[in-house]
């Protein structure tokens, strides 16, 4: 596996741009302790979205991701979404533009990535749970799946106490608009012929538990292919190392 940091200029944002991205890497004969599934085609990639106080460099310092991909021969890519809940801000950069649209196209254009949407998921943690199921959701036809760890489902909840953080995302007594409402998206959607298939992992001691278990039967009865798995853990990155494993394992271990 090569591990990449890179910095490009996003056009969404306006700006530079930090990304880590580790992808399968062909001839590393003699590496140890460590196999790949490099094949020369275009590789599965996997969008990886960290939560509200962290960065884009957290899955590689809290987690093996980095081995754990090469187990499936995927690509990971790992984009910094500040605290930006992976939405268009009223005050700030249109960051699902960048997350959603741009990046996977930079990434294109960059790597051995496959455009084809069976070979692209979507996950995070958190508050990046949320902007993985509301990518997933608005762009069925380019994600095939996404996977929600430990995540926020009911925004308009979990913002109550954090009103500095809803008026730089969504405006001064505004309400959070359908398009981002994923309770909202998964009714609005529900009849879609192309849905995304979506894993939820939740700890039962989590301040976020009972959100999950109502969304759970949000996306039931709105006929969703759900895999949902909850056990003992809180919002900690143990029950999150735990959890990516079985993101991949559901996400690249089956194709």
């Amino acid at each position: 596996m090569a591990f990449i940091n890179l910095d490009f200029y996003s056009e969404a944002l306006g700006m530079q741009s930090e990304v880590f991205v580790v992808i399968p890497q062909r001839g590393a004969l003699g590496e140890i302790g460590i196999g790949s599934k490099a094949d020369g085609v275009k590789y599965k990639t996997l969008y990886l979205l960290h939560g509200l106080s962290d960065d884009h460099t957290i899955w590689m310092r809290r987690t093996s991701i980095e081995r754990y991909a090469s187990r499936y021969g995927i690509c990971v890519v790992m984009p910094n979404g500040h605290r930006s809940f992976y939405t268009d801000m009223k005050y700030g950069g249109n960051y699902y533009q960048y997350i959603a649209k741009e990046l996977p196209a930079r990434m294109r254009e960059f790597f051995n990535v496959s455009d084809k949407r069976e070979d692209n998921f979507i996950a995070g943690l958190s508050m990046g749970g949320y902007g993985a199921l509301k990518v997933a959701m608005r762009e069925p036809d380019r994600f095939a799946g996404a996977s929600a760890l430990s995540a926020v489902t009911d925004i308009s909840e979990f913002c109550v106490e954090r009103s500095e953080l809803f008026t730089a995302i969504f405006g001064e007594g505004q309400p959070v608009p359908d398009e981002d409402d994923l309770i909202k998206l998964a009714e609005a959607h529900k009849n879609d012929e192309i849905k995304p298939e979506i894993f939820i992992g939740i700890g039962r001691q989590d301040g976020l538990y009972e959100q999950n278990v109502k969304f759970r039967k949000i996306l039931n009865d709105n006929g969703y292919d759900l895999t949902y798995r909850e056990s003992d853990g809180v919002h900690c990155w143990e029950f999150w190392d735990e959890y990516i494993l079985y993101t991949l394992e559901w996400m690249f271990g089956k194709k």
